[in-house]
């Protein structure tokens, strides 16, 4: 008895006819019957009931149907089992993270990751969040630490490490009055905003196109160490992070009350992915303490 033969049987079984199942498993239909023949004398039983237009179980069939696709479905695992050990020892890990990346976790998972799986050939990329979104979602690379929004593409999955408000940065001693400033207050001031793309500019983009249209900042700066220069400098108002505008304390950042969305700083991978990307993710989680 051969797993083959095992195949061809349940499929002509789901398929109802010699000729469909055949097409199902991509060979001839005299090849299939041949092989349901040597079946049936290897198991002194008759499977089918040939004698109509149709092809049915017999009692015989119908009993050895469910022991036949419990075959199939260990040889399966068993088959996958291997794929993934086979990754994980001649596999490659594409990863990228954003500019200039300071998270002690993520470098933490990456040694964690090479010293379990020293085979696999690792390589390390720094991109804007935009492009490595969308390095993930085409399969260019298999993990990413980016930031984003809400409209991450359907295919890609996502580790939150940090979801927090966008606030709008001030210089300490020129902080407005009020705990909170307005969305259109901003609109008549020189404003500092990371490009487009990051996950922060998209969470301020998304809500000014909601409350009266798209907002132009004066300035954008390519990452959020550059906005707090340039705020500090008298050069306008910064768009940023709460954590990261709280870190400074040369500026403040002020809640904007039409911001009601939040930046998302986390992993990125796609649905589908290899055995190597789904380990690292598995090392990630604890590296962050992040469950699902």
């Amino acid at each position: 008895m051969e797993l083959r033969q095992l195949e061809y049987f349940a499929a002509v079984a789901e398929q109802g006819s010699f000729t469909a199942a055949a097409a199902h498993v991509h060979t001839t239909q005299p090849n299939i019957s041949a092989q349901i023949r040597t079946l049936e004398r290897e198991l002194g039983s008759v499977l089918f009931d040939r004698t109509g237009r149709t092809v049915r179980l017999t009692e015989a069939g119908r009993a050895a149907l469910p022991a036949a696709r419990d075959a199939l479905d260990a040889a399966a695992r068993v088959a996958g089992a291997v794929a993934e050990v086979t990754g994980l020892l001649r596999g490659s890990l594409s990863i990228g993270m954003v500019e200039g990346c300071t998270i002690a976790p993520l470098f933490a998972a990456l040694g964690t990751f090479r010293s379990a799986h020293p085979q696999i050939e690792m390589s390390l990329r720094e991109s804007p969040s935009a492009e490595l979104i969308a390095a993930v979602d085409n399969g260019r690379l298999d993990i990413a630490l980016a930031g984003y929004g809400d409209d991450l593409p359907p295919r890609v999955e996502s580790l939150t490490i940090i979801a927090e408000r966008v606030v709008a940065a001030f210089p300490t001693e020129g902080r407005p009055r009020g705990r909170a400033v307005d969305l259109a207050s901003l609109r008549d001031r020189s404003l500092i905003c990371l490009p487009r793309g990051a996950g922060i500019r998209s969470v301020f983009d998304a809500a000014a196109s909601v409350a009266g249209g798209a907002i132009r900042p004066a300035i954008e700066a390519s990452s959020p160490d550059a906005i707090i220069e340039l705020v500090c400098s008298g050069m306008g108002v910064g768009i940023l992070s709460e954590s990261i505008a709280a870190a400074d304390d040369r500026v403040v950042g002020v809640p904007i009350r039409d911001v009601d969305a939040t930046a998302h700083l986390g992993l990125l991978w796609r649905s589908r992915t290899s055995a190597a990307a789904a380990r690292f993710v598995k090392i990630a989680r604890d590296a962050f303490a992040v469950g699902d």
